[in-house]
């Protein structure tokens, strides 16, 4: 079976992707068809935009700002995570695409720990689940015990869900997600609960690969197309590479990272499902998908998506500048919402189309 690893080194993911050609569907298009129940979001993408140089600059201030503490947690992350190790060994199964450069950096992390680890990137998509064909495979070649699933972070917890839901099918699988940050409570592992402007979560495919978003197949593994026309703004492999380099030269910290209790997750559980619950009364949604908590995922839903409103904890918040910036240039309502967003910094609404 030939793999790739898109712009990314061979030696540090294999993605169990078909490359894909599909025509591209205009966003305001593709947002009516999700909205109107005619086409699920996984079955259509949009071309991606380039980012502009204002859009790359401020990136590159959330990697100056971030780029320590993604260094720091990585670490701590690997240290607790080889304690888990079956065998000397791990099979790290990252979600395509922000799974994607957190467990790259795990598995180099991992490998200072004389951890033998391989990685393969895989879709999961909202309402579909796992990638049943992408599982086959990892199965068929790793121990069960072995691995452990990578997101970027958790939003409302969504993908959380959809993959205990998937794994439902899989008793021999353990529920062992790990991300970099977990608001809602939903990981297994997460380094912190923290709503914070996480560098490689401010891009798309220029920070992943040269990848899509997943699409979904009706057989083998789930789509993907590949973005050549970003090549020139790609820093996949220089995030990795920056990243990793300050993660060698840190120390780790003396506070190892723990799975979340259940009172702790409980507790962040309950606060997110709060704040959704009140935006959703406030604004009048029925369709909870629509509101979109984080950072992050504000951020990338004004990026491809149709938004009605960004809302933030402060405007002073530097964290949610570029979010800021991208409204402004799209023309969407921005409010100052304040410790109504609770553990969240940012929240965007998508626009309602039917």
């Amino acid at each position: 079976m030939t793999h790739f690893s898109g712009s990314y080194l061979a030696a540090d993911v294999h993605f169990l992707l078909q490359k894909l050609t599909i025509p591209t569907v205009d966003i305001a298009e593709k947002e009516r068809l999700i909205q109107t129940g005619q086409k699920h979001y996984s079955q259509m993408l949009s071309e991606e935009p380039r980012p502009s140089p204002l859009h790359q600059q401020l990136y590159q201030q959330a990697l100056n700002q971030g780029a320590l503490r993604v260094a720091q947690e990585i670490n701590a992350l690997a240290q607790t995570l080889a304690k888990h190790a079956y065998q000397r060994q791990i099979t790290l199964v990252s979600f395509v695409r922000a799974g994607l450069p957190i467990a790259i950096l795990l598995k180099r992390a991992l490998a200072r720990h004389a951890i033998q680890v391989q990685h393969y990137g895989i879709s999961i998509i909202r309402d579909k689940g796992l990638d049943h064909a992408a599982m086959a495979y990892i199965l068929a070649n790793h121990h069960p015990d072995s691995i452990f699933f990578v997101d970027g972070w958790t939003g409302k917890g969504a993908i959380a869900q959809e993959l205990a839901q998937s794994l439902l099918a899989y008793p021999l699988l353990k529920n062992r997600l790990i991300t970099l940050a977990d608001p809602c409570g939903k990981a297994w592992l997460a380094a912190s609960a923290d709503d914070w402007l996480i560098p490689s979560g401010v891009l798309g495919a220029s920070i992943s690969g040269l990848v899509s978003r997943s699409v979904l197949t009706e057989q083998g593994f789930h789509g993907c197309m590949l973005c050549p026309h970003l090549a020139d703004v790609d820093v996949s492999q220089e995030f990795i590479e920056q990243i990793d380099h300050v993660a060698q030269k840190t120390t780790i910290a003396h506070n190892t990272i723990a799975p979340w209790t259940s009172e702790q997750a409980q507790q962040l559980q309950q606060q997110s499902q709060e704040v959704i619950k009140q935006f959703a009364r406030q604004y009048q949604v029925t369709n909870i998908n629509r509101i979109k908590v984080g950072i992050a995922e504000a951020t990338r839903a004004v990026m491809r998506r149709v938004p009605e409103k960004v809302l933030v904890r402060s405007y002073q918040d530097p964290d949610v500048a570029l979010l800021l910036h991208l409204a402004k240039q799209t023309g969407v309502e921005i409010e100052e919402a304040g410790h109504d967003l609770g553990q969240y910094r940012a929240l965007t609404l998508i626009r309602s189309m039917r």
